[in-house]
C-alpha cells in the first residue's frame, strides 16, 4: 500500500485504499498536478495561516519541533504538516496543536480524491491537499509546513508567500529523485526560495553555499546564513543563539545530540526573521525544554519492548537512514554506553546507503542484529549482518524487532536504528505511538 499506510479507523482505510488504487504508486516529482488538484478545491494553500516553510536532509523535522514548541509557548495555536508518519497515518496533520481525528482526515481524504479523476496525484499529493484544506479551513496563528523530498519540486512548495523558509542540514539521500552530489541537492533544497522571503540556512562547505546563493538570488530571497548572519554555540548545558540584534540562552534541548542545538537555534533564526508570528524571548527558551520529535535519540519507556530486556539495559530508537543521520547517533551511542555493550537492531530500506551508515557506526557497536522493514523494500537481513561484520562488528540477523531483542542476554545500551519506517514499528509494538 501506498507508503506502507494502515489506519484502524475503516472510515480512514476506506479513503487509504482509494488512494491506492487512483495513485501511481510512487513519488512522482513535479507540481503540475498539486496544482490542479488545489486548483479544484479552491487552492486553499492560498489561505493559510502565516507558513514556516523548512526544507533539508536531516533535521528538519527537528527544526519543526522546535517551531511548534516555541510558538504554542507563546500562547499561540499552530498546525504542523510533516512526514512520514511513524504509526498513524494521522500524525501527518497536526490541527490547531492536536492530531487530526479519524472522521476529519476521512472526510478530507474523500473530499480530495472526488475531485482527483484525470489528475493521477501521488500519495503525498493527495495527503498534502488535504493538510491544505484543514489548515485553511482552521484559525490558527502559523503553519509549519516540512518539505517531504527536496525542495523545488515538492508538492509543498506551492505555498506561494511563506513568512519565512529554512534549511536544515544538508547531504546525500534520494539521489534517484534529486539528482547526484551534494551541491546539486542544495540546489534543489534552496528551491523553496520565494522572492523577498528569507531563506535561514545552516552553514555548509562552500560549495553548497555557492549554489544556495545561486538558487536563491534567482529567486530573489536573501539568504540568512549561520556563521555570517547569526551564530549559536552549544555548551555543557546551554545552546546560545545571536544575531546583530538579540541574543538569548537556553538549557541544551531535551532531544538529545549537540546536533539538536543546532537545529534549535535555526528553528530561533527562523523566528527572528520573519515578521508576521510574535514569538517573545520567553517562549523561545521554553522551545529547548518543550520540543518532541518521536524516533530521534527517543529513549523508550516500559512496554513490551522493553519488558522483555535483561533488567538494567535501555532502550534507544532513531530512524537514522543515512551517513548524515547516523554520525550523531554514533557519538551519543558513544557517550550512552558508559563501559556497557551497545547492540544495534539495524533495519534499512534497500535504496539507502549501508555501507555508509555502517561505517559510522562501527566503532560505537559491540554487536549488530540486523532486522527486516516490515511493509517496505529493504537490505536482506543476513546481507545487511554480512556486511556489519566486513567492518569487524560481532553480528546476526533475526526474523523481526522482538527476535532480536530476545537475542540481547547482557544489560547495555540497545539502539534501534536505520529507518523511520522500523521505528514506527518498533514503537507500535512498545504501545509508545505519538500523540
Amino acid at each position: 500500500m501506498a507508503d506502507h499506510a494502515i489506519s484502524s479507523h475503516p472510515a480512514v482505510q476506506a479513503q487509504l485504499d482509494r488512494l491506492a488504487r487512483l495513485s501511481p504508486g510512487a513519488d512522482v516529482l513535479g507540481l503540475e498536478r498539486i496544482r490542479a488538484l488545489l486548483a479544484r478545491l479552491g487552492d486553499p494553500h492560498r489561505s493559510l495561516p502565516p507558513v514556516f516553510h523548512v526544507a533539508g536532509t536531516n533535521g528538519k523535522g527537528s527544526t519543526c519541533a522546535f517551531l511548534r514548541a516555541a510558538i504554542e509557548a507563546a500562547g499561540l495555536s499552530v498546525h504542523v504538516y510533516s512526514s512520514p508518519h511513524l504509526v498513524r497515518f494521522n500524525e501527518r496533520i497536526r490541527l490547531a496543536g492536536t492530531l487530526i481525528g479519524d472522521e476529519a482526515l476521512a472526510g478530507l481524504l474523500a473530499e480530495v480524491l472526488d475531485v482527483a479523476e484525470g489528475i493521477h496525484p501521488s500519495f503525498f499529493e493527495v495527503t498534502t491537499a488535504a493538510a491544505f484544506l484543514a489548515f485553511a479551513r482552521t484559525p490558527a496563528a502559523a503553519t509549519i509546513v516540512e518539505v517531504g523530498l527536496g525542495g523545488r519540486l515538492d508538492a509543498t512548495n506551492v505555498i506561494p508567500d511563506p513568512a519565512v523558509t529554512g534549511i536544515a542540514a544538508l547531504g546525500i539521500d534520494h539521489e534517484a529523485f534529486l539528482g547526484r552530489g551534494a551541491a546539486t541537492i542544495a540546489g534543489e533544497k534552496a528551491g523553496i526560495a520565494k522572492r523577498g522571503i528569507p531563506l535561514v540556512t545552516m552553514d555548509y562547505a562552500a560549495p553548497l553555499r555557492g549554489r544556495i546563493a545561486q538558487v536563491a538570488d534567482a529567486a530573489g530571497a536573501p539568504v540568512i546564513a549561520r556563521g555570517r548572519d547569526w551564530h549559536s554555540e552549544t555548551a555543557r548545558t546551554t545552546t546560545r543563539y545571536r544575531d546583530p540584534g538579540f541574543s538569548v540562552v537556553t538549557h541544551r534541548p531535551r532531544l538529545v545530540g549537540a546536533h539538536q542545538s543546532r537545529n534549535l537555534a535555526l528553528a530561533i533564526a527562523m523566528l527572528r526573521h520573519q515578521g508576521t508570528v510574535t514569538v517573545p524571548e520567553a517562549a523561545m527558551r521554553a522551545a529547548a525544554d518543550w520540543a518532541q520529535w518521536p524516533a530521534r535519540m527517543q529513549r523508550l519507556g516500559a512496554g513490551q519492548l522493553t519488558d522483555r530486556l535483561p533488567a538494567g539495559s535501555e532502550l534507544w530508537l532513531d530512524g537514522a537512514h543515512n551517513p548524515s543521520a547516523a554520525a550523531p547517533v554514533a557519538r551519543a551511542m558513544r557517550g550512552l554506553a558508559l563501559g556497557r555493550p551497545v547492540t544495534v537492531i539495524l533495519g534499512m530500506l534497500a535504496n539507502k546507503d549501508a555501507d555508509g551508515v555502517l561505517r559510522l557506526l562501527a566503532a560505537s557497536t559491540n554487536r549488530l542484529i540486523a532486522v527486516p522493514v516490515p511493509g517496505h523494500e529493504h537490505h536482506a537481513p543476513a546481507d545487511l549482518a554480512g556486511h556489519a561484520a566486513s567492518f569487524g562488528i560481532d553480528s546476526q540477523s533475526a526474523a523481526s524487532i522482538e527476535a532480536a531483542i530476545a537475542q540481547v542476554a547482557m544489560p547495555g545500551v540497545v539502539m534501534i536504528a536505520g529507518s523511520l519506517y522500523l521505528a514506527g514499528t518498533a514503537l507500535a509494538a512498545n504501545g509508545e505511538p505519538p500523540i
